[in-house]
C-alpha cells in the first residue's frame, strides 16, 4: 500500500464536504416512501454531521488498525469493498427510481381525472422523491469514503464499471410532469457533463504527481469550468490526473478501452477523445498510443503540454 498522503485526513471536516452532506440529506418532503409496498416514511433523516463523521471513521480506523501489521498490504483492498458497498446500494437505488420513475410517467398518460388515479399518483410521487432521497445520500456516503480512500492509498477509488456520478440536490417540485423533467435533466447533466474539456493521457511508468498537478492546477485556473477527459488507466498518469480531479472537484471523463476493437482499441480511443472538441490537452510520454495521441493533437492545432520521461521534465506548445 502506498504510504503518499495527499492531505491530512482531517481535511473532510472542511466545509466543502460539510455543504455536500447538508444537501444530501436534506428532507425534501415531509414524506417518502422507499418501496411501494411500505408505509409512508415521516421520520427525519439522519443527522448529516453525524453521517460525515461516521463514514470518515470507518474508512480511517480500518487503515489505522492494520497500519504496521502484517495485513497493512491488504488495507486498501478491504477499503475498496467499503467503498464499493455504497456505490452498489447507490446503483441499486437508481435503478428503482428509475422504474418508479416510469410508473409514473404512465400514470400521467394514463390519467383519467379520477379521484383514485389522483392518489395513485400521489403515492408514486411519494415513492420517487423517497428512492431518489435516499439515492442522492448514500452516493453522498460513497464519495466521502471514495475521498478517504484516495487521501489514504494515494490513487482515486474507481468502479469495475460504469460512471461515478453525483448530483446537487434541486429544490423539491410538487407538480409530478415538473418532477419528472428536472430528474431527466438532472441526470442527463451527470452523464453528460457541460464544459470545456481537457483531454489528458500518459504512461503508467510515472511517479512525479507533483508535476501532473502544478499543470493542471495552472489549467483550471485559467478554465474554471474544465471536464478533465483521460485514458483511464488505473495507474500512473492516469491515475495521477484521476487523483487531482477528485481533490480539485472536476468532473472526470473515463474513456476505456473497447476491447472489441482488438488492436485498434487505443487508437480509436484516441480518436475519441479529439471527437470531443477538446480546448486544451495533456500528453506524458509512453507507449506508441501516447505517440498517436501527441500527432493527432498536433494535427487539429490542440494547445498542448507535453511531458517527457526523461527526468520526466515538462515542454509546452501553444
Amino acid at each position: 500500500m502506498s504510504t503518499i498522503r495527499f492531505a491530512d485526513v482531517a481535511t473532510f471536516f472542511a466545509e466543502e464536504t460539510a455543504d455536500r452532506y447538508a444537501a444530501a440529506f436534506h428532507e425534501t418532503t415531509d414524506t417518502v416512501r422507499l418501496a411501494v409496498t411500505d408505509d409512508a416514511i415521516t421520520t427525519d433523516m439522519p443527522d448529516a454531521d453525524q453521517m460525515q463523521q461516521g463514514i470518515e471513521m470507518m474508512v480511517t480506523t480500518l487503515f489505522d488498525l492494520l497500519r504496521d501489521t502484517r495485513l497493512e498490504a491488504i488495507a486498501d483492498r478491504l477499503a475498496w469493498g467499503i467503498v464499493h458497498s455504497f456505490h452498489k446500494v447507490t446503483d441499486q437505488l437508481d435503478g428503482e427510481a428509475d422504474r418508479a420513475a416510469r410508473k409514473l410517467q404512465d400514470m400521467l398518460r394514463e390519467n383519467d381525472g379520477g379521484e383514485i388515479a389522483a392518489t395513485e399518483m400521489e403515492e408514486a410521487q411519494t415513492l420517487c422523491h423517497g428512492l431518489d432521497e435516499a439515492r442522492e445520500a448514500v452516493a453522498c456516503m460513497r464519495d466521502h469514503a471514495a475521498d478517504i480512500f484516495r487521501i489514504e492509498t494515494g490513487r482515486p477509488w474507481s468502479s469495475p464499471r460504469g460512471s461515478l456520478t453525483s448530483s446537487k440536490r434541486t429544490a423539491s417540485v410538487v407538480a409530478a410532469a415538473d418532477f419528472l423533467a428536472a430528474r431527466r435533466q438532472r441526470r442527463i447533466e451527470a452523464h453528460a457533463p457541460k464544459g470545456p474539456v481537457v483531454i489528458f493521457s500518459g504512461g503508467q511508468a510515472w511517479h512525479d504527481h507533483q508535476q501532473l498537478w502544478q499543470r493542471l492546477d495552472l489549467i483550471k485556473a485559467r478554465i474554471p469550468q474544465m471536464v478533465l477527459a483521460t485514458t483511464a488507466q488505473d495507474k500512473g498518469c492516469d491515475a495521477i490526473a484521476a487523483a487531482w480531479a477528485a481533490r480539485a472537484g472536476v468532473k472526470l471523463i473515463a474513456f476505456t478501452l473497447d476491447r472489441r476493437l482488438g488492436k485498434r482499441a487505443g487508437f480509436a480511443r484516441n480518436e475519441a477523445l479529439l471527437k470531443l472538441k477538446p480546448v486544451e490537452a495533456v500528453v506524458c510520454e509512453g507507449s506508441g498510443l501516447q505517440s498517436h495521441l501527441a500527432r493527432l493533437v498536433r494535427a487539429e492545432r490542440v494547445p498542448a503540454h507535453f511531458f517527457t520521461l526523461a527526468g520526466q521534465q515538462q515542454h509546452a506548445t501553444a
